[in-house]
């Protein structure tokens, strides 16, 4: 099945087959538990969930 929502990819990863191809790349990464470059804040590298979730509480515990 072709990926019918293609966009411009903000992920520096220009060599990655599913870049640009928003569909395939959500696929991609829910099955390996870790979130594409466009969703996820300063990560320090680790593009987990569990790290996502940590940086979301960080972010709104220092902004209450």
């Amino acid at each position: 099945m072709a990926c019918l929502n293609v966009k411009e990819c903000p992920c520096p990863k220009k060599t990655c087959a599913n870049n640009g191809k928003c569909c395939a790349c959500v696929i991609k990464h829910r099955l390996t538990d870790s979130l594409p470059y466009c969703l996820f804040i300063d990560n320090d590298g680790d593009k987990s969930v569990r790290n996502y979730y940590e940086k979301l509480k960080e972010r709104f515990e220092t902004h209450k």
